[in-house]
């Protein structure tokens, strides 16, 4: 199995299960705060594993 595509998968399970507990959890108005926050994450996220894998290839 690739490193790479472990890791990737975890992350990515571990962002959905934080996304579905802060959001059953939370009030309307922090709601859209935390769908505002997370596209912003998951974009910081995509980002840095594109300049993670320039860096390694």
């Amino acid at each position: 199995m690739d490193i790479k595509s472990l890791i990737k998968g975890t992350a990515a399970g571990a962002a959905v299960g934080f996304a579905c507990y802060a959001l059953s959890n939370a009030r309307p108005l922090k709601k859209m705060s935390i769908r505002h926050d997370a596209r912003k994450a998951l974009k910081a996220i995509g980002d840095l594993l594109g300049d993670i894998k320039s860096v390694i290839m």
